[in-house]
């Protein structure tokens, strides 16, 4: 069984207490930040929201199907009083608790079901290569993200692509992951000398590391299936560990950005 899995499972068996990141990290035999990374990648939302959703979902179920005791089921959700509850349910469902038991019906509500890892992502991978890259100077364009709204990133390629044309090689790296599922999103490319640079570019330094590093011949938008891969049984399988500093993808002669074809490589940074 996966670290993945195994964290879903500890979820689903404990949601009703009060879980930190610590411990649902520990339960799935990876560090926080590992944990972080690898559940955004997969599922496209944070650890902690997913847990938050998971428990609101139950609790709207056990109240359309007549619980009597709304005090009962915000302490079976881990909340520690019915106005801590009502709280997180309105902002949740945008309804109270009073007005989904007085229902009795949650299809209209926003429900989070328990995720199931589809194997039908798990692709098979190309032979992994290691490499330990020097470091690297790297400037272009910077957004913040969250995993839910990250389909505004091919927006930020095209606004950073006029001004890249001289750049046969590109970076798309991601970095400062944080436990609400925000991440920082940089389309870059790698400086060789001190030339100025264009209007709303940021640097970024990368220090040299180890990475691992897997071909994705796919079309860009399949992607996801490669991480998937990666994170929910390449890594585990490898015995390897992860270490906090920005992962990225990078963008040779070869890829087309106009029609997403020509493979990307993606490069995970290991321990050594």
């Amino acid at each position: 069984m996966s670290y993945l899995a195994k964290t879903l499972w500890f979820i689903e068996a404990h949601h009703a207490r009060n879980l930190s990141l610590a411990e649902i990290a520990h339960a799935g035999g990876a560090s926080p930040y590992h944990l972080t990374r690898a559940f955004s990648r997969c599922t496209g939302q944070s650890v902690m929201r997913y847990v938050r959703a998971r428990r609101l979902s139950i609790a709207a179920q056990a109240l359309a199907h007549g619980a009597h005791d709304i005090l009962a089921v915000a302490l079976e959700a881990g909340y520690g009083s019915h106005e801590a509850f009502t709280r997180a349910f309105c902002a949740q469902f945008s309804i109270t608790p009073e007005t989904v038991r007085a229902q009795g019906d949650t299809s209209e509500l926003a429900l989070t079901t328990a995720i199931r890892f589809d194997k039908t992502l798990d692709i098979a991978l190309e032979t992994t290569r290691f490499m330990q890259a020097p470091a690297l100077q790297l400037a272009g364009l910077r957004q913040r993200y969250h995993r839910r709204s990250c389909a505004g990133i091919p927006a930020l390629w095209q606004r950073f692509l006029p001004d890249a044309i001289d750049w046969p090689v590109r970076y798309g790296v991601c970095s400062h992951y944080d436990g609400a599922g925000h991440f920082d999103y940089l389309c870059a490319v790698e400086l060789t000398d001190a030339r100025s640079l264009p209007a709303g570019w940021v640097r970024l330094a990368l220090a040299p590391q180890r990475y691992a590093v897997f071909l994705h011949r796919g079309h860009i938008s399949t992607i996801r299936a490669t991480w998937h891969t990666i994170w929910n049984d390449w890594l585990p399988q490898s015995g390897l560990q992860v270490v906090d500093a920005p992962d990225f993808e990078r963008y040779d002669q070869h890829f087309d950005p106009a029609s997403g074809a020509g493979g990307v490589q993606i490069w995970l940074p290991v321990k050594a």
